[in-house]
């Protein structure tokens, strides 16, 4: 965020907190209903229906089956090994749901053209509460320089399907400006499909560190991260609880995203005296010309510190974009501001945000 006086300015004008916010007609009540049920590893996040393109899983077969069919079988060794092998994973742990407990994170080789990791819908990855779980960054030179232009490579790409990320922790880590408690992912391409995120967290203080679950930076071309059917709870960091950006366009789809909470104090820039941070309760994005598009999803129960219960844009050239569709909002507490008439929004970009078919309250 480089234009502080740009962004001073508009807090002090977002600062009256109005009861009611934009509002439509509501997200469907069986994605509502369907919701509330989510459980990490085995439950889906929403009833709309994905299109084949959504879900489609590629004609080759896997590159690498972690497991011979029973749970001991799937290590966090295995993990480590596949991931950095690249290609497309899956796993064979036996009938019943599994949580490999990572001893190391899993690191991609930005030699990969492609990795996909595709959990079945049994398998969860945990960092245990002390581990950052998936790592990806096409500019740090130990996971081998691949351009002449690190932060705009076409490749890896990286996609997760099926799978639960659970208590992945990057406090500590802070390469490349840290956050990503789950995934951190910087160039290339991520896309998350039907994949649930519960209880990760990164560093509680910091003015632009974020992204509890998932930290994204310099996707190829700015193209934008594809969020698809997926959930994201109880994440916890200085910033967005769920996700953290700068300069990322995202796509987000028949997703949930609650109870989730920016910790830090002082936003960005950290007034004095604090260290700043505390805003994007579930996602939190700052950078210039971006796009956030929200579709038929659920964003609840979210909690800020600063600004932004629920989402935190900030695009410092006023050129960004917030579109919100046939979806809901509610109960995104911002302590500290929000833009007026948008309850759980801090938004300075582009006029305003768009608003379609979709209840804010």
């Amino acid at each position: 965020m480089r234009n502080a006086p740009v962004l001073l300015v508009a807090v002090a004008a977002a600062m009256a907190v109005s009861a009611c916010g934009t509002t439509a007609s509501p997200v469907s009540a069986a994605l509502a209903a369907a919701s509330a049920k989510v459980k990490p590893a085995t439950a889906k996040p929403g009833t709309a229906k994905l299109s084949p393109a959504s879900v489609r899983r590629d004609a080759t077969e896997p590159t690498t089956v972690i497991g011979n069919g029973t749970a001991a079988s799937c290590t966090s060794q295995a993990v480590v090994a596949a991931v950095a092998a690249g290609g497309e994973i899956t796993f064979s742990c036996g009938p019943s749901p599994v949580t490999i407990t990572m001893t190391a994170t899993a690191k991609v080789v930005n030699t990969s053209a492609r990795v996909v990791i595709d959990g079945g819908g049994l398998v969860t990855l945990s960092g245990g509460g002390t581990r950052r779980i998936l790592y990806m960054d096409t500019c740090d030179p130990s996971q081998v320089w691949t351009t002449s232009h690190c932060q705009d490579q076409s490749e890896p790409r990286l996609t997760v399907r099926n799978l639960t990320f659970a208590d992945g922790n990057s406090t500590g880590h802070y390469f490349d400006g840290g956050g990503g408690g789950a995934i951190f992912a910087r160039g290339g391409r991520l896309r998350v499909v039907n994949s649930h995120f519960t209880g990760n967290r990164c560093d509680s203080t910091g003015p632009d560190l974020g992204g509890a679950a998932i930290r994204a930076l310099s996707e190829y071309h700015g193209r934008p991260v594809h969020i698809i059917h997926s959930t994201f709870r109880r994440g916890v960091c200085s910033n967005g609880g769920a996700l953290s950006s700068i300069g990322v366009s995202w796509v987000i789809r028949d997703s949930l995203m609650a109870h989730n909470r920016a910790i830090g104090q002082g936003a960005n820039p950290a007034r004095s005296g604090t260290p700043g941070g505390g805003s994007g309760g579930a996602i939190y994005t700052d950078g210039d010309q971006y796009t956030v598009k929200i579709y038929n999803s659920i964003i609840r129960h979210n909690h800020a510190n600063e600004g932004g219960g629920a989402i935190f844009f900030v695009s410092d050239n006023l050129t960004g974009s917030l579109r919100i569709e046939d979806s809901t909002l509610h109960s995104n507490r911002s302590v500290g501001f929000h833009t007026a008439g948008y309850p759980g929004i801090f938004f300075l970009g582009a006029g305003h945000p768009i608003v379609i078919d979709s209840t804010i309250h």
